[in-house]
């Protein structure tokens, strides 16, 4: 085996090897050695077995997991590559037979292994598709769907738009391509910076793959072979955002335990059976859980059961229970509270804001992959075989939303007849096609134009990307890459049930294509391209501005686009500081913080105290609407399982959709000039004395953390600048905090004229060891905005020792269903 390690100035891996085969083994070997612990909690976290040394605070996430069927899933989509595509099969298997090489070694220069008396496992050739499927099942932010029926229930249908994110909204991540005519070196560039909560060591990997058949350097998902998201080939370069949509399902089940097992009640009015085995999970110094997994024809039970859908709630001590109150902060990577770092992982998988509300429909349907699975195959989905089945009645139809009489709602009761209760099963695509798209990785490396990339997304199945791509030829790319099922419309927005017909899912969304403007295209998770797939989208603030400075000059050059990453122009201050504008009759005080928020320049500056009062009046205002009694019922907690419920929190909720309360004709009888009177006032009673930063904090989550809201050397948690609606996203939850958990995970500029003027930077470091060299000195560029080099030249790389192989650790059972 030829395999040569090179590492430059910051300690990023460059990689050389004779074929794709041993080069994908020394990706997994060097992921290994710099990320050993990061493997080891994402391989638990898709098994749902991290409980086992993370502790209670893991548990959530983990029956999730096994409800969900990761694990299962990941072992079929495997077993089906191997049929499809035994090429990159084996590929996938040489990145994992690298890993369990260099994990020993890597667990040594880890010391979470010894704090939590973790012996690193041995990976399975799926482990890398479980390690993709447990980091992106809640990309679709499927939770959402519970938050518009609660709030339909309670408030009424026009809730649904009043709630939409697309004012404000999620943060996703921005992405920009310029055409050769418009840069000064004649070939297009390609920037962008990925948002996702910002996790030590981080979520990202910079990596170089060179074999005699490519060489791309790029950012990997440590875990997964290649370079998935964004990458450079020398003669082509892609990226991606996320494109919003909506390809998740949950069904309303109505199940039954008989003697021989459990049941479901079908389209067709008939009990069907399903699937059922139970499963233990242990956690950390605490007796283990048993629990039941059940499946229907629909997909895999994630809440209720049987016994309703407080049966669904694992045991969690008090303690680690999810609260709203800033000390103690368990949000998803979704518009809910922000984790502190002592967040619970158990919902850290999700990387959008809930999907709301304006429907879009389009695209034509594609015959094939989606259609309803024939009777029968979830009776067959678990290894542990069916539960015989009796025949049963059926139960008459669903009532209107709103009439509680005869639905568990959040409460769990039962329904129907004898013995009936409610639960909520998951529709997702790999659970039904058993492929999650990785024959399209080595396609991507070994791509040449935009034509070879535009072919290697036709494979894409998951997470539905907004992908932009451009070569040296010239040729560019802008279409969506993945599988969206055609359903009905309700599918969409909310729970559907499952006994009544009219909610399969019939062939795939026809590939939205679009072309630059004027040289310039954008995608920052707004409506467009990707408008026919999904239902809410984040708002036009982030997407106008990045144009809107693209357009301010004709011709670019990589060393420009720092610029745009770090721009702070809030685009969503306008409604708030027009109702702040409308007041009369205010203190001197009031009077006075008004007319400096009414001449802020709307920059969220990291030096601005203007940035700092605006979001203290922000937060201010967001709370007493959140109080008004009309929000009372969303703030009960329902009886969802832990990691569903920070889609559900209430604050978070109004302050993401702060521009339209502010906005709309009529906001349920609420005096929105009232509250913006009494914030403002309370605010300027005690007006921020320090500057944006000093309280806009970021708050990386850990599996372990440190001491809360410090770095491991002690020193203060750097402050930020930006906002969420800002391009430079640094995500706050007003109305809850001003610690930023989420911001940009990397930075990119792709250079066509000349790779090595291409430039990087990822918010801590290459090396996921703390105190190594390498673990926390790109923060500083971070911070500032700046960006490393992109080096390729090999003379300038330094070459390091090949230590001998170890043998693999010994397979292991944990996670073995009991």
């Amino acid at each position: 085996m030829t395999i040569e390690i090179y590492r430059d100035a910051w300690g990023i891996p460059h990689l050389r090897a004779s074929d794709a085969r041993e080069l994908a083994h020394a990706q997994g070997r060097v992921t290994a050695h710099d990320r050993a612990w990061q493997l080891e909690v994402e391989r638990h976290r898709a098994q749902g077995t991290s409980a086992s040394f993370l502790g209670a605070e893991a548990l959530s996430w983990d029956v999730f997991a096994r409800r969900a069927r990761l694990d299962d899933t990941a072992r079929r989509c495997f077993a089906a590559l191997e049929r499809r595509d035994p090429e990159t099969a084996a590929w996938v298997r040489a990145y994992t037979d690298g890993v369990n090489e260099g994990l020993a070694a890597g667990a040594r220069r880890a010391p979470e292994f010894a704090r939590t008396a973790l012996t690193p496992g041995h990976w399975q050739p799926w482990t890398p598709l479980g390690v993709w499927l447990g980091t992106h099942i809640l990309f679709a932010g499927f939770p959402a769907k519970l938050w518009r029926e609660q709030a339909i229930r309670h408030l009424g249908p026009e809730a649904v738009g009043l709630f939409a994110t697309d004012g404000p909204g999620t943060a996703g991540s921005n992405g920009w391509l310029v055409t050769g005519e418009r840069t000064a070196g004649g070939h297009a560039l390609l920037a962008g910076d990925p948002h996702r909560f910002i996790e030590d060591p981080g979520v990202y990997q910079q990596i170089r793959l060179a074999c005699p058949e490519f060489d791309v350097v790029g950012l990997a998902v440590p875990g997964v072979p290649g370079i998935a998201h964004f990458g450079h080939t020398g003669t082509a370069a892609w990226a991606i955002t996320n494109a919003m949509a909506d390809y998740q399902d949950l069904y309303r089940e109505r199940l039954r335990r008989t003697g021989a097992g459990i049941e479901a009640l079908g389209p067709d009015g008939t009990w069907q059976r399903a699937a059922r085995h139970t499963e233990t999970v242990r956690i950390a110094g605490e007796p283990p859980l048993e629990i039941e997994v059940v499946e229907t024809e629909r997909g895999p039970v994630i809440a209720g059961g049987p016994e309703g859908l407080e049966s669904s709630r694992p045991r969690v001590p008090a303690a680690h229970l999810p609260t709203t109150e800033p000390a103690r902060l368990t949000a998803d990577r979704t518009p809910s509270p922000v984790p502190s770092a002592t967040r619970t992982p158990a919902a850290r998988a999700a990387d959008t804001s809930p999907h709301g509300p304006e429907a879009a429909d389009g695209g034509d349907a594609v015959p094939g992959a989606f259609a309803q699975p024939p009777a029968g195959r979830a009776a067959d989905a678990s290894a542990h075989g069916p539960e015989a089945a009796d025949g049963g009645d059926a139960v008459p139809g669903p009532p209107a939303v709103g009439d509680e009489s005869r639905t568990s709602g959040a409460g769990g009761k039962h329904i129907g007849g004898d013995g009936e209760a409610e639960a909520l099963a998951l529709r997702y695509p790999p659970r039904v096609t058993e492929d999650l798209g990785f024959s399209a990785l080595l396609p991507l490396l070994r791509a040449r134009g935009v034509a070879d990339i535009d072919r290697a997304l036709d494979a894409w199945t998951e997470p539905v990307n907004v992908v932009q791509a451009a070569d040296t030829a010239g040729g560019t790319l802008h279409r969506v890459a993945g599988k969206v099922p055609v359903r009905a419309e309700a599918n969409r927005l909310h729970p559907v049930p499952a006994w009544e017909p009219g909610h399969d899912w019939h062939g795939t969304h026809e590939t939205p294509y679009a072309e630059p403007a004027d040289g310039i295209a954008v995608m920052a998770n707004a409506r467009g391209l990707a408008t026919p797939l999904g239902v809410e989208f984040a708002p036009p603030h982030r997407a106008a501005r990045i144009r809107a400075l693209l357009d301010a000059r004709r011709t670019w050059t990589a060393d420009g686009m720092s610029a745009i990453h770090t721009d702070t122009h809030l685009g969503s201050a306008a409604p708030l500081l027009d109702h702040l504008a409308a007041l009369a009759g205010l203190t001197p005080a009031a009077a006075d913080l008004r007319d400096r928020l009414l001449a802020w320049d709307r920059h969220m500056a990291a030096d601005s105290t203007e940035a700092a009062a605006y979001a203290a009046v922000r937060g201010a205002v967001v709370r007493r609407l959140a109080a008004h009694p009309v929000f009372a019922p969303l703030t009960e907690p329902p009886a969802y399982p832990d990691v569903l419920l920070p889609w559900l929190a209430l604050v978070p909720r109004v302050g993401f959709a702060l521009e339209h309360l502010l906005r709309a004709e009529d906001a349920y009888g609420i005096d929105r000039a009232a509250a913006v009177r009494t914030a403002l006032e309370e605010v300027a009673a005690a007006p921020p004395a320090r500057p944006w930063a000093a309280t806009h904090r970021l708050a990386p989550w850990k599996a372990l953390p440190d001491e809360p809201h410090t770095t491991p050397d002690g020193a203060a948690a750097p402050g930020l600048a930006g906002d969420h609606d800002c391009v430079l996203c640094t995500s706050a939850v007003p109305g809850l905090t001003d610690r930023a958990a989420r911001g940009p995970a990397a930075r990119y500029v792709w250079d066509l004229a000349d790779r090595d003027n291409s430039r990087w930077v990822v918010p801590f470091g290459a090396d996921g060891v703390p105190g190594a060299a390498h673990h926390r000195d790109q923060l500083p560029l971070w911070l500032t905005g700046e960006l490393a080099p992109v080096v390729t030249d090999w003379s300038l790389l330094t070459p390091e020792p090949t230590e001998p192989a170890e043998p693999p650790p010994a397979e292991s059972t944990e996670g073995t269903h009991d």
